[in-house]
């Protein structure tokens, strides 16, 4: 079951796909496609639903998934052509969830922390080291125009996981 989506730090929100979220994602995700489950054999996929890395064995699928979705629904804005759909791994079956805090283990590399204003446009963003990313994402939060981060993959540009204020 998965529990919780949210963890805390330093005045921020960290946020994995909400259970909700992940339940519709399962049946048909934001292609409108069905994906398989497969077995990980080496491991190391970073997981959206908990913001850990699969572990050899572990039942995952990739999916497709369009963060600002979800955001802009609940906020009432247009992020226009910023609304992209991009690949996310996710345990095939619920899990815990993300156990709060900051992901340490879940970035094994340089991010990327794009910021949003709350009509979805983006306002730009920082590049930034795991160890500085907490204080980096604080430090963009305390802009009064940024209204949600995604902190996103170097290599890829995939979505790793949403920040918000706490």
């Amino acid at each position: 079951m998965h529990t919780t989506t949210t963890g805390t730090a330093a005045g921020i929100e960290t946020r994995a796909v909400p259970a909700p979220v992940l339940d519709a994602l399962r049946r048909t995700d934001d292609a409108g496609q069905t994906r398989t489950a497969t077995v990980t054999e080496e491991g190391g996929e970073p997981l959206r639903c908990c913001l850990t890395r699969a572990r050899p064995g572990e039942r995952i699928t990739l999916l497709s998934y369009a963060p600002l979705l979800r955001w802009a629904a609940e906020t009432g804005c247009d992020p226009g052509p910023y609304l992209e759909t991009g690949p996310v791994f996710v345990h095939a079956e619920p899990c815990a969830g993300h156990p709060g805090g900051w992901p340490e283990d879940f970035h094994g590399g340089p991010r990327v922390l794009r910021a949003y204003a709350a009509d979805g446009r983006i306002l730009g963003g920082r590049l930034g080291e795991p160890g500085e990313l907490p204080s980096l994402a604080a430090e963009l939060l305390a802009d009064p125009a940024t209204a949600v981060l995604h902190v996103r993959a170097v290599e890829f540009g995939c979505f790793l996981h949403e920040v918000r204020r706490a």
